[in-house]
């Protein structure tokens, strides 16, 4: 059993292409995590726990730098969306796809089960890949690995990666993406950044979703945003409704921007290296 987050031995990934989409998958993948081969001592040390804990993180980092340079070459902005289940991660995608037609755009989904959510993706157009992780509770830069070689994303694609609706492991594991978006919505609670305070630290914007029913909910947008700053100060917060269209405009800028940053960064790299 993994010491980072408890995933069983049985935790594998199978990478699925929806049928209409030309890439054929090349199996199923392993998951990252590193096992111990007995499991006859129940109690282990903490000095052997932290030693795993260890070794599993720095081998998916070392696999996360690989994605990331890949995906810098491509000049692909790449945003692992997190949050907890039903915050409304695939509507976003969905209406993101549909609101900006002249960007290129395709989609890591990531799910423990089903194809549900990549069929959505697909009725969009777009090409999209679904990662089911078994008994895992999050995606790793392994998976991420082969869904990109079952993807084959075109230059500058702007990638969504949706992670498995989950706010602790997500936050340790690094995929090699661009940043971590995180979509809270107003039917969860208003304390939801101090519960949860390592994925809000890491992450590079936070999406407020479901504004459309804050008369109905006791959920205070303020607080929220002040327990948000205070574990991520200055962090970016865009109040949304993906269903109703609010604010996503800001996050349609938001994302230009950040493109725009890319290539910047991209074009002083490689005047360095001449």
């Amino acid at each position: 059993m993994c010491a980072t987050c408890g995933c069983g031995d049985d935790a594998a990934a199978v990478i699925t292409v929806p049928h209409e989409h030309r890439h054929d998958p090349d199996g199923g993948h392993g998951h990252s995590h590193d096992h111990h081969d007995s499991h006859d001592h129940v109690h282990l040390p903490v000095t052997e726990t932290v030693t795993l804990e260890q070794k599993v993180l720095a081998k998916n980092d070392e696999l996360a730098a690989r994605n990331r340079r890949r995906l810098a070459r491509l000049g692909i902005l790449a945003l692992n969306m997190t949050s907890s289940p039903g915050a409304g991660k695939t509507t976003l995608l969905e209406r993101t796809i549909l609101d900006l037609p002249g960007w290129p755009t395709a989609v890591i989904e990531g799910d423990q089960a089903t194809l549900l959510d990549a069929e959505r993706i697909r009725a969009t157009g777009r090409p999209v890949v679904q990662v089911n992780t078994g008994a895992g509770c999050h995606l790793d830069a392994q998976m991420i690995a082969g869904a990109l070689d079952a993807l084959d994303p075109e230059p500058e694609t702007l990638l969504f990666i949706e992670n498995v609706g989950n706010l602790v492991c997500p936050a340790l594991f690094d995929l090699g993406e661009s940043g971590k978006v995180v979509v809270i919505s107003v039917t969860e609670g208003t304390d939801k950044p101090l519960k949860y305070p390592h994925m809000f630290a890491a992450a590079r914007l936070v999406l407020l979703n479901k504004i459309d029913l804050l008369p109905h909910v006791d959920f205070d947008p303020v607080r929220c945003a002040e327990y948000a700053n205070s574990v991520n100060p200055g962090i970016e917060i865009i109040p949304i409704s993906a269903t109703r269209g609010d604010g996503l405009e800001r996050w349609y800028d938001w994302l230009r921007a950040k493109q725009l940053s890319g290539k910047r960064r991209a074009i002083d790299d490689l005047s360095v290296q001449t």
